[in-house]
């Protein structure tokens, strides 16, 4: 599924194709994705123009100009497709398709048809229940050491897993937390709240660092995940720790191997010599 440096990827391919822009039309070609899509979402949308594209967590939020808000989550295998002009080739998995009047052509391509999207008042946007519950970006100035200690007082569950409740920090997913994990030599089974102090303090910075540079990459190609344009992201031949079970670690000096293992259903990869 796409994390935080994916949805932002594609964000920032949408906004100079979409923001500023009015919507000539919007072809909705299925009624429902992993939820009914919004009563009437098509005719709602079309004539309507963008004022800006946001994200939170793993969401993007595109603003409207009537005060509503369309939320889209990928999925598991969304994709945002920008051409100019109508394609000459229609997926079956092309399920929506938004129009500018400047000639682009954004289309929503979901193979699994585990996204999906939804139409909010912008004032209600905070109580949405997607978003209602999610902690601090992990990219804000909110998310630092003392808000890292707060939300993990107490909590017995291993360090991984609690980086991965979207409660504690939002739009982290697996892959990052495995790469950040590694490089604030932490290790994935540790005690949640025994990571207070002087361990959250390196853990907040290596988090920061991991999701830029997965950004700037253009984020993680495994399966599905390509950016706006049809490249695929490039992180993936970056990361130090992820799916290289049995390679030596990265870390200098140390004399370890990555080894991987299975928590909350997950496979997570770490170097037991140097992640304490």
């Amino acid at each position: 599924m796409p994390e935080l440096p994916e949805v932002e990827t594609v964000r920032r391919g949408l906004v100079p194709v979409l923001e500023g822009q009015r919507l000539a039309r919007v072809e909705q070609r299925r009624p429902d994705l992993r939820f009914p899509l919004p009563e009437r979402m098509a005719e709602r949308l079309t004539g309507r123009r963008i004022v800006r594209l946001d994200r939170r967590a793993k969401y993007l939020l595109i603003h409207l100009d009537d005060g509503m808000v369309l939320l889209i989550h990928l999925g598991m295998s969304g994709r945002m497709m920008v051409s100019q002009g109508r394609p000459q080739i229609v997926s079956p998995h092309d399920h929506v398709v938004f129009e500018t009047e400047a000639g682009s052509v954004v289309t929503f391509n979901d193979t699994r048809r585990f996204g999906m999207m939804d139409l909010v008042s912008q004032n209600a946007l905070h109580a949405h229940k997607a978003l209602e519950a999610l902690g601090p970006e992990p990219l804000s100035d909110e998310f630092d050491a003392a808000t890292l200690d707060q939300a993990l007082a107490r909590k017995i569950t291993p360090i991984k897993a609690a980086l991965l409740d979207q409660r504690v920090v939002a739009g982290l997913g697996n892959i990052y937390v495995c790469e950040a994990l590694w490089a604030a030599r932490i290790s994935p089974r540790r005690v949640a709240a025994s990571v207070a102090g002087v361990r959250a303090a390196r853990l907040v910075p290596e988090i920061k660092a991991v999701l830029r540079r997965a950004i700037e990459a253009g984020g993680s190609s495994l399966r599905d995940h390509v950016q706006v344009n049809g490249e695929l992201g490039y992180f993936q031949h970056s990361w130090s720790v992820y799916d290289r079970e049995g390679e030596p670690c990265r870390t200098p000096g140390c004399r370890g191997t990555v080894r991987r293992l299975v928590q909350s259903g997950r496979s997570t990869f770490f170097c037991p010599v140097c992640q304490r």
